[in-house]
């Protein structure tokens, strides 16, 4: 079965993780959020491309779920002790895989070449896309003004109050070359358990997106769990924006777009409703613990598609 998955984050890059366990690496497309992208020390940082794909590769830092696994810090170290910005935490080994893309971006390599390239060294199998090769940046319309993303995300660590998004260039980038072939092929396109918000929406803002999805079978995991986000700041975003944070919310959100719905044990008594909405519910225990999780929710996934494509 042909499947394609948009991610994003560490939510997203887990159960990407998953689908490439379940499947042949041919039968596996992930669409990746390049709102997240931003200019570092003169080095373009592609901070979700690089989860997904060091989650993919075996290489991710196990205990923050980005960065890489036994990294060190010298050159972030040496920066700060010159007073330069260390708010963004870049390691050693990381820092390669940016000097080598922003080399290449400089050199007029398209971002989707790198990250082909990129997988081909890591040994990755599946096809890895970022959303768009054109930049588009997520901005977030706060209480304090307009701040670009990692500035509210990681320097701010998502205190700002917010009040909307935006998605800076989104109109003048079309998708990456195989995106949408990818999808016309898929026979199911799953929304990995990413932040609605700010992982999914600016993928589906990338012109031709959604219409690349009409009559396609669509399922979405929900990130939000008991009423809480297991990492980042959904919930708190569905909050200042006046929605109260829950499964039944993500479905909602995702109305019209998807038919199916994957939501925790911890939030069974709104399978109704969100099958009231005419989205198929399906109640799992959807937190993977580990990597054997990663693969039991990505069966799972698998199985409802494979039914709600029957029905």
């Amino acid at each position: 079965m042909k499947i394609v998955a948009f991610a994003g984050g560490v939510g997203g890059a887990k159960l990407a993780d998953g689908l490439y366990q379940a499947l042949a690496p041919e039968d596996l497309t992930i669409v990746v959020n390049t709102g997240d992208d931003f200019e570092h020390l003169g080095l373009t940082i592609c901070p979700d491309l690089d989860t997904v794909c060091y989650t993919l590769a075996g290489l991710a830092n196990p205990e923050t779920g980005w960065g890489r696994a036994g990294d060190t810090w010298k050159a972030l170290e040496a920066l700060a002790a010159v007073g330069g910005p260390d708010w963004f935490r870049l390691g050693d080994k990381d820092l390669g895989a940016h000097l080598e893309r922003s080399r290449r971006l400089a050199a007029g390599d398209p971002l989707s070449a790198i990250t082909r390239d990129f997988c081909v060294a890591w040994d990755i199998g599946c096809v890895v896309l970022p959303m768009s090769d054109q930049p588009v940046r997520t901005i977030v319309e706060s209480d304090e003004g307009d701040l670009a993303f990692q500035e509210y995300f990681v320097r701010r660590r998502f205190e700002p109050v917010v009040r909307g998004f935006r998605f800076q260039g989104a109109e003048a980038a079309p998708p990456a070359p195989g995106v949408l072939d990818a999808i016309a092929e898929a026979e199911l396109v799953v929304f990995c358990p990413s932040n609605p918000w700010v992982s999914i929406a600016p993928i589906l803002a990338v012109p031709g997106m959604r219409e690349a999805l009409t009559e396609k079978a669509v399922i979405a995991v929900s990130p939000i769990v008991g009423g809480a986000a297991l990492k980042g700041p959904a919930a708190k975003i569905y909050q200042e924006l006046g929605i109260e944070p829950s499964a039944l919310a993500v479905a909602e959100h995702y109305r019209g777009l998807v038919q199916g719905c994957v939501i925790g044990n911890q939030d069974a008594a709104q399978a109704g409703a969100i099958e009231a909405l005419g989205i198929m519910p399906l109640v799992t225990d959807s937190i993977m613990r580990d990597k054997a999780g990663r693969l039991r929710l990505a069966r799972e996934v698998l199985d409802f598609g494979q039914g709600l494509r029957k029905s």
